[in-house]
């Protein structure tokens, strides 16, 4: 069973695919093209995964009793494009599993 670093790490990851689908995708097909579906089904799964991942990131913050900064700073990771990827590369690939 992958412990909850390695779950909190794929979702944060997911989560980072996914901002970047809406944002360089599916929003340019909705107000380019005409097409909004798109961004109604990767903005429900974007938004299931952000879930996943404020949830995941309470769970690993209690649990490895992470400094607030450090958690604060995970959460501001995951509204700019890209910053769950140096979140990951900064942060969570340098924690014990």
């Amino acid at each position: 069973m992958p412990s909850t670093m390695k779950t909190f790490r794929l979702i944060a990851l997911l989560e980072g695919v996914s901002f970047l689908v809406l944002l360089f995708i599916a929003m340019p097909l909705k107000y380019m093209m005409n097409m909004p579906m798109p961004v109604k089904i990767t903005g429900m799964a974007h938004g299931l995964l952000f879930t996943a991942f404020v949830v995941l990131l309470a769970i690993v913050h209690f649990q490895r009793k992470w400094p607030i900064q450090r958690s604060v700073i995970a959460l501001l990771a995951s509204f700019l494009p890209f910053g769950t990827f140096v979140l990951d590369a900064k942060v969570l690939k340098h924690e014990k599993d």
